[in-house]
């Protein structure tokens, strides 16, 4: 029997995932996670406290873990600081500071956009302004003139506080996603996933991935960029844009895919598991298979939604799953950084798939009356 550090958050759509497919496969597995470090077990997982781990690096940990997966950004930076076969601590902390990101794309002569802190000013426009310790694209914004650049980052900053926020040209072109893992530095793709939506702005919020086939210039630019990083061994997630410059990496993320949204790749837990115990790197995965993030369809307080069974009755359509909880207070983007559900496809055209299911669900969303603090649903 192996063992697993498992780095995650208690809420993280992907923690109970992985923690199964790991006892399935016969391991032990081992949970550090964001949970109180003042109460005794809340959540009843037995997990080590981030915050211990902060101060006291390794309490907790027993010896003779075999195999570190994280899952999300700072659970990358505390499995990062445990001196175990991971990603160096200082290659996830570039990884995940899009300033770092850039600097360290920029010396390794990479095609970079031009961009300094929005306190400095925009770059040129149209610029994207961008907190530079957030993901999922919360906060990301496209401006196109000054008013538009100072109206935008207040906005930002009513969100982030205090964050450094990076202005960074607007990169035209379209969009691709990148799932691999890295072993001895060496960058293995398991998949490649098209965006076939625009994302031109002004804001980012991310709906369906594609599976495609494997792309000789993304995958060497992603190689490229992985080294420059210095990501060495773990689950890697990358995003780019393609023009006829060329391939231009916006990020490397020291994790998996996030969200429910692994489950387009069959086995991907198990398999990035293997990984982290036996560095026995995945196939590629190119079968045809989607998944959309559902979007946002307005602010509100979630109360349900029709349609479910009439979306899995779409042919090629594998499953619809609604995450979000009655009550839960939705946000569309750049605010928001949770989707109500996902759904996934296989085999056919799951592109169209995808958007035919879509077009059957019917969320109901309370109005959030902001003279309510304490979000009290309005009819």
């Amino acid at each position: 029997m192996s063992t697993l550090l498992l780095c995650a958050t208690t809420t993280g759509y992907q923690t109970q995932a992985f923690a199964e497919a790991a006892r399935r496969m016969g391991h032990q597995v081992i949970l550090a996670t964001d949970r109180c470090h003042v109460m005794e077990n809340p959540w009843g997982d037995d997990a080590v406290a981030w915050r211990i781990l902060d101060q006291q690096p390794g309490a907790g940990i027993p010896p003779g873990i075999d195999g570190v997966v994280s899952l999300g950004d700072q659970a990358a930076l505390r499995a990062a600081a445990l001196g175990l076969r991971f990603h160096s601590l200082a290659a996830v902390q570039a990884a995940i500071d899009k300033q770092l990101t850039r600097r360290c794309f920029e010396a390794a002569g990479l095609p970079v956009p031009a961009y300094q802190l929005a306190e400095h000013g925009a770059p040129g426009f149209p610029c994207v302004l961008k907190p530079a310790n957030r993901s999922a694209s919360q906060g990301v914004i496209r401006v196109n003139n000054q008013a538009e650049f100072d109206t935008s980052l207040a906005r930002i900053r009513r969100l982030v506080g205090p964050e450094p926020v990076l202005a960074e040209q607007f990169i035209p072109g379209h969009e691709f996603a990148l799932e691999g893992v890295v072993t001895s530095g060496q960058l293995h793709v398991v998949a490649m996933f098209d965006k076939p939506d625009p994302l031109d702005g002004p804001y980012f919020e991310e709906t369906i991935y594609l599976t495609s086939p494997p792309d000789d210039a993304i995958i060497a630019t992603a190689g490229r960029a992985v080294a420059a990083l210095g990501l060495t061994d773990g689950s890697i997630h990358a995003e780019m844009r393609v023009n006829r410059k060329g391939v231009w990496m916006l990020e490397v993320a020291p994790r998996p895919i996030g969200g429910l949204c692994a489950r387009v790749i069959p086995h991907l837990a198990e398999q990035l598991i293997e990984h982290a115990l036996t560095r026995q790197a995945p196939a590629f995965y190119a079968d045809p298979a989607g998944v959309m993030m559902i979007p946002v369809p307005r602010e509100g307080l979630y109360r349900s939604v029709e349609g479910i069974e009439r979306a899995r009755a779409v042919p090629g359509i594998e499953d619809v799953v609604i995450t979000a909880t009655v009550g839960q207070h939705l946000k569309p983007w750049p605010e928001g950084n949770s989707y109500p559900g996902f759904i996934f496809a296989r085999g056919g055209d799951p592109n169209q798939a995808l958007r035919q299911a879509h077009a059957c669900l019917k969320f109901d969303l309370a109005t959030v009356l902001p003279s309510f603090a304490s979000g009290a649903l309005a009819d």
